[in-house]
This record gives structure tokens, C-alpha cells and sequence, in this order.
């Protein structure tokens, strides 16, 4: 069978990462105050860690080569390894006895740059899934032209 889109995949295999990638970068935010997680701890900052991979298909196929497809998965969503802030609010339900509370070490001005950055590429992957729908029905309707 004859692959019209080729690059298809690959975009859409991007475009459900970068999905992924939004969602966390929201978690992120949405945390960044949270105090007490369910372990008890403040929020850890996470971040979503990705890979790219040929496709199963052509490594079955033996198609192998520069113009063979990858796809983006995600690796892993890792936790940021860096300590809680610590900031001074004695009537926090949480401060200890010097009035210190563990906050999660999150910039939310970080995370939106990252959030914009996110949603740009989402962007691109959309206009090249809409370009190769283009080109597509513009490579069948050359036959009709006769």
C-alpha cells in the first residue's frame, strides 16, 4: 500500500507527547503552592523526559535508511530533583517551629515559557498534519484533470 501522508505519523505520534507534555506543565502550575502532596511532602516539579524511535513496522519490514520515520514517545515523566524553597510564614498551618515552610521550588514564569513553547510545537505539528492533507488531496486530484 502507498503511504500518501508519510509524515503523519510522526506528527501525531508528536502531537499526543506534547499533549502530554501541556498536561504536566498544568500540573505543574497548578502545584506550585501546594504544601503537602499525599506522601506529605511539598509538590515536586515534574517534567516529562522524551525519545524518539523508528517505527516497528519498517524495523519488521527491513526498510531501513535516512528517510525512515520516527516517532516521538515519551520516556519517562521524571520528578525535578531539586530541594523545596524554604520561605517564612509562622501562621502557615504547615511551618515548623521557626515559622519556615517547605515550598515547592517551582517558577511559574519557567513553567509558562515552557507551557508557550509547548503549545507552539502542538501548533506545528497541526499545521504539518494540515499541509500533508493538502498535498494529499492535491496528488489525487491530478488524475481527474484528464
Amino acid at each position: 500500500m502507498i503511504d500518501l501522508i508519510p509524515g503523519i505519523h510522526s506528527s501525531s505520534s508528536a502531537l499526543n507527547a506534547e499533549r502530554i507534555r501541556l498536561e504536566v506543565i498544568a500540573q505543574n502550575i497548578s502545584n506550585a503552592n501546594t504544601t503537602r502532596s499525599i506522601n506529605g511532602q511539598p509538590y515536586q516539579r515534574q517534567q516529562v523526559v522524551f525519545e524518539s524511535m523508528l517505527s516497528d513496522v519498517q524495523k519488521k519490514s527491513g526498510e531501513f535508511g535516512m528517510n525512515a520515520p520516527k516517532q516521538v514517545q515519551i520516556a519517562k515523566i521524571q520528578k525535578d530533583s531539586k530541594p523545596p524553597r524554604m520561605v517564612f510564614n509562622p501562621g502557615h498551618p504547615d511551618a515548623d517551629e521557626q515559622g519556615m515552610v517547605a515550598m515547592p521550588d517551582i517558577n511559574v514564569h519557567e513553567e509558562m515559557a515552557d507551557l508557550l513553547t509547548a503549545s507552539r510545537a502542538f501548533e506545528a505539528n497541526l499545521a504539518v498534519i494540515r499541509n500533508a492533507r493538502s498535498m494529499a488531496i492535491q496528488t489525487l486530484s491530478i488524475g481527474k484533470r484528464s
